[in-house]
C-alpha cells in the first residue's frame, strides 16, 4: 500500500485476516484527517488534534508493516516500487496505490505557489495559520492606511468545500476570535473575500443549497466574488479579470491534481492527472495494480465520477482488499460500486449545509450539528474524538480559537 490515508488504512484492515504480508507505505508517519485541515489553518485545533501515527493505528493489524519513505517511482515490470534517498526497492506482489492528490495551480505553480499556498499538508496548515496571524501583527505595526488594509485583506482562491470553509474560518477569526485583541486595530474591519470563477459557490450541492451557503457567507462579512478567474498572483495581491486588489494574504483553493508518482505508472490519465482505471479499479493493462481514493478517476454513470471524499476512498480501499483476497482464491474481480453516503460543508458558527442520501437536504443549526457528529465519528482514535469535542464546546461557548499559536519560522515580507 502506497499511502496511509483514508484508502490505504482501508485497504490494510480488509486484509488483515488474510493470509498475506501487507506493507504499508507513507512519507509522513501520521495519519491526516484532512477534512479538518482548515480548522488548524484559522487556529480551531492543533496539528496533533487531527492527525494519529500509523504505527499505533495498525498496531493490531499483525501482518502489516509499516514503512517511512517516499515513493519515487513504481517499476511495473519489476513489480518494485523505487523509494528516494537510495533506500532499497519494496517488491511486490499486488500493489495498491492511495497516494491522494496534490494542490494545482493550474500550471502556475512556479509563480504562485509561494505567494497562494495551498491546503493539503499539516505543514501547509500551519504556514496558512502563521501568515493569517502574523497579518494581524503587521496590521498592529503599520501606519500607511492602504498598506494596513493589504495586510487586514485575505483572498481565498476557490469555491469548493475547503474555499468556502475557510473563508467562513477566517471571518469568525476576524469578527468574534480577534475583536478585542489589538490597540491600533480593529479585526473586525478586516475583509475576507472568497472568488470562485464560475456563477455559484460548492457545485456539487443543489441550487438551493448553494444560495443558503452564500447567503451564510455573507452574514459573515465574507465578500463573494464570481466569475473572474486569477490572471496574476504576488506578494502584494492578485488579480482578478480587469480587478487588482492589495491583499499580503491570499490562500488557494482552486484546483487539484494527481501527483508524479502516478505518472510512473505509465497508464491512461485524465486532464486532472488521475489514474483512470478498470471497473474493479485495477489498471486495465494490469490487475496486480490498484489505484483508489482521490487519486482515481472512477466513473458513476455516465458523464459523472465518484467524488473525492473520505467515504469514496474508504469503500474503495476496501474494495482493492477484497478483489486482491478473490485473485489469491482464483476468483473473477467484482466492479466497484459507490455508495453515496451525502456530502456536507459547514460554513461557520452553527451554519452547515448537508445532503443526504434519499433527497434529503439539511441546512442551518441542525446541518453543522449533522456536520459535527460525522466529523467525531471519522476521526481517528478515542483521544482525538474527546479532545475536538470539548475544544468544539469551548469554542462555540467563548467564540474563542485555543491553537492561535505563531510557531513557524519566518514572516510573511513587510515591504
Amino acid at each position: 500500500m502506497i499511502g496511509g490515508g483514508f484508502g490505504g488504512l482501508e485497504a490494510a484492515r480488509s486484509l488483515a485476516r488474510a493470509a498475506v504480508r501487507v506493507t504499508l507505505l507513507d512519507a509522513r508517519n501520521h495519519h491526516l484527517f484532512q477534512p479538518l485541515l482548515y480548522q488548524v489553518a484559522t487556529a480551531g485545533l492543533s496539528p496533533g488534534d487531527i492527525a494519529e501515527p500509523i504505527r499505533h493505528i495498525v498496531r493490531r493489524l499483525k501482518n502489516v508493516r509499516v514503512v517511512l519513505g517516499r515513493a519515487e517511482r513504481i517499476d511495473r515490470a519489476a513489480r518494485q516500487v523505487v523509494l528516494a534517498g537510495g533506500a532499497s526497492p519494496l517488491t511486490y506482489d499486488y500493489l495498491v496505490v492511495a497516494t491522494g492528490v496534490i494542490n494545482s495551480w493550474f500550471g502556475k505553480e512556479q509563480e504562485w505557489a509561494e505567494h497562494a499556498p495551498g491546503l493539503k499538508s499539516v505543514e501547509e496548515a500551519l504556514e496558512i495559520r502563521r501568515r493569517v496571524l502574523m497579518a494581524y501583527e503587521h496590521a498592529e505595526l503599520e501606519e500607511d492606511p492602504a498598506r494596513r488594509q493589504a495586510w487586514l485583506t485575505f483572498v481565498v482562491v476557490g469555491g469548493g468545500p475547503t474555499g468556502v470553509e475557510l473563508a467562513g474560518a477566517l471571518a469568525e477569526l476576524s469578527r468574534n476570535t480577534l475583536a478585542g485583541n489589538f490597540r491600533s486595530i480593529d479585526p473586525r474591519e478586516a475583509r475576507v473575500i472568497l472568488c470562485e470563477g464560475g456563477d455559484r459557490i460548492l457545485r456539487a450541492f443543489s441550487e438551493q443549497l448553494s444560495g443558503q451557503a452564500l447567503r451564510s457567507l455573507e452574514q459573515l462579512g465574507v465578500d463573494v466574488r464570481f466569475g473572474s478567474y486569477a490572471a496574476e498572483v504576488n506578494g502584494q495581491g492578485l488579480t482578478l479579470g480587469d480587478e487588482r486588489i492589495d491583499a499580503r494574504t491570499i490562500l488557494w483553493a482552486a484546483g487539484v491534481k494527481g501527483g508524479p508518482l502516478l505518472a510512473t505508472l505509465e497508464t491512461e490519465q485524465d486532464r486532472m492527472g488521475r489514474v483512470r482505471v478498470a471497473p474493479d479499479l485495477s489498471l486495465p493493462a494490469d490487475p496486480r495494480v490498484f489505484v483508489i481514493g482521490d487519486a482515481a478517476a472512477v466513473r458513476q454513470g455516465e458523464d459523472d465520477f465518484v467524488p473525492g471524499v473520505a467515504p469514496a476512498a474508504m469503500q474503495m480501499g476496501r474494495h482493492a482488499g477484497e478483489q486482491i483476497q478473490r485473485a489469491l482464491a482464483g476468483q473473477p474481480p467484482q466492479p466497484f460500486s459507490y455508495l453515496d453516503k451525502g456530502s456536507m460543508a459547514t460554513i461557520g458558527r452553527s451554519q452547515a449545509i448537508a445532503a443526504l442520501p434519499g433527497g434529503l437536504e439539511l441546512r442551518g443549526l441542525l446541518a453543522w450539528l449533522a456536520w459535527l457528529a460525522v466529523h467525531i465519528m471519522f476521526l481517528i482514535g478515542f483521544r482525538n474524538r474527546i479532545l475536538v469535542l470539548i475544544q468544539w464546546m469551548w469554542a462555540y461557548m467563548t467564540f474563542q480559537r485555543g491553537a492561535r499559536l505563531i510557531t513557524n519560522e519566518g514572516e510573511p515580507r513587510a515591504d
